[in-house]
């Protein structure tokens, strides 16, 4: 039988659907990259709830909660999670500490003739999981770092590599003074979920020498963890070297083309106002 360690690894490692029970104000602090937030309880009544809970205890709370989500509401809830289960036969569902959100969602959709299994421990559990993993990352894999100037392509050549984590594209930002995206920057729990992840595929294709990309403590406004950065600082080190010219080059398409483009797509019109401030703003 496996372990809950070894459930949540194969959940990581296939990229399997997860549903998430939580507010989204919870969602929002902390997530994972398969999960898609499908609430039981809104913010607004998940507010309510816990004062109830703490007031007058678990039964009165649950009452709360069935009169809050009322018939027609309850129907949609359990439509969409319906909808999140047709679509990801291969899903799972989850709330904060697995225990009576996810339990009331599993047993509506039961009652509308579908079954979805349930994560022991919820999100806490998985949470705690991969902080392990990136412990176990830094303890037991070997890093080599590419470094070099801004524009010499060290993002492009740890892309290219099979055994590489690409640090940026977990902070999505290129890590530099303008490096920040149009799309908002992950916050520092999802961008170490996503890294824990990473490292986790490819210690489970046993490659433990893992190129990285030469960064600073912090990338954009997310800070690599403490003994990753330690162990990167200690690492042995391949620089890049291009010349100026090819730099600018590059720079010119990444930073103002490529990026121009993002805003157009984004804010049409206004796009160069939203670029020139977002200059003016690095």
């Amino acid at each position: 039988m496996q372990s809950n360690a070894q459930k949540y690894a194969q959940l990581f490692i296939n990229d399997s659907p997860l549903l998430d029970v939580r507010a989204p104000v919870e969602f929002q602090r902390g997530a994972f990259p398969n999960a898609i937030n499908l609430p039981l309880l809104d913010d607004e009544q998940r507010e309510i709830v816990g004062k109830c809970y703490k007031q007058h205890g678990q039964k009165t709370a649950i009452e709360k909660g069935h009169e809050l989500v009322h018939a027609s509401l309850r129907e949609a809830r359990v439509a969409a999670w319906a909808s999140f289960a047709s679509q990801y036969p291969n899903g799972s569902l989850y709330c904060f500490r697995g225990g009576l959100r996810s339990e009331i969602a599993q047993q509506w959709l039961r009652a509308a003739g579908v079954k979805l299994p349930r994560i022991e421990g919820g999100y806490k559990a998985l949470r705690s999981f991969l902080i392990n993993e990136l412990d176990t990352a830094t303890t037991h894999c070997m890093f080599r770092l590419v470094g070099g100037k801004t524009g010499s392509a060290k993002t492009d050549l740890v892309q290219d590599l099979h055994n590489a984590v690409d640090l940026e594209a977990a902070a999505c930002h290129r890590g530099s003074s303008f490096g920040r995206h149009v799309q908002a920057q992950n916050n520092q729990i999802n961008f170490e979920n996503i890294l824990a992840i990473e490292f986790l595929k490819l210690q489970y294709k046993n490659v433990f020498d893992i190129v990285l990309e030469d960064e600073s403590r912090t990338i954009g406004r997310v800070g690599l963890p403490s003994a990753l950065f330690a162990k990167m600082r200690a690492s042995p080190i391949v620089v890049i070297e291009a010349s100026y010219e090819t730099r600018l080059e590059r720079l010119i398409q990444e930073y103002v083309v490529e990026m121009h483009s993002e805003f157009v797509a984004q804010h049409g019109n206004n796009a160069f106002k939203a670029f020139s401030d977002y200059l003016l703003q690095a």
